[in-house]
């Protein structure tokens, strides 16, 4: 059966951003299935749209399925993990949060419910024992040790802190191919 990895961008963007063009076609060069959907309504994302979507893509979630998030994508595929009852293969989180710093008075309102409403972390480690965060450690919407206290302590998920990276936009980032790679094999 053909390894799948469901790509999902971050709030305001698409799935022409950042490194997920770049990581899109490089795993179909290693033999990937790779799916990099335009997330529903996307400068207002709500959990329920964009889990509810989700689930919609993967239909049948198995252990040769794997994530990649970027920001608000990593908590849509945690939300989404936390509704199934199946094994996958695991996870790559990029610039994931559960706390936000900075926003503006509108940003606030949209990001409540993500913030808010907790994820079941015991459900995710059922779910898969493969998460990886790549987070920096100047990222402007704040919460770095928040946020890699809750991806270590309370997901295990393995940390990988770039410096100096703000909210990881960068164009390639062959640390997030080589960690899919890994916990595929």
């Amino acid at each position: 059966m053909k390894k799948r990895v469901f790509i999902i961008h971050g709030w305001g963007g698409g799935p022409e951003c950042a490194c997920l063009p770049w990581l899109k076609n490089k795993l179909e060069e290693n033999g990937f299935e790779v799916f990099a959907p335009k997330m529903p309504n996307t400068d207002e994302p709500e959990i329920s749209e964009w889990v509810n979507y989700l689930a919609e893509l993967v239909d049948t979630p198995d252990k040769q399925t794997y994530f990649i998030g970027h920001s608000i994508g990593c908590q849509a595929i945690m939300r989404y993990l936390q509704t199934i009852n199946q094994k996958v293969g695991g996870a790559i989180f990029i610039a994931g949060w559960f706390m936000l710093k900075n926003l503006e008075p509108e940003e606030i309102t949209i990001a409540a419910p993500w913030v808010k409403n907790n994820i079941n972390f015991e459900k995710l480690k059922k779910v898969s024992e493969n998460y990886v965060e790549i987070i920096s450690d100047n990222d402007p919407f704040g919460g770095f040790e928040e946020n890699k206290r809750i991806f270590f302590e309370e997901l295990g998920a393995k940390l990988i802190v770039l410096k100096n990276a703000g909210h990881i936009e960068d164009l390639e980032l062959p640390i997030a191919l080589e960690e899919l790679i890994r916990i595929s094999k």
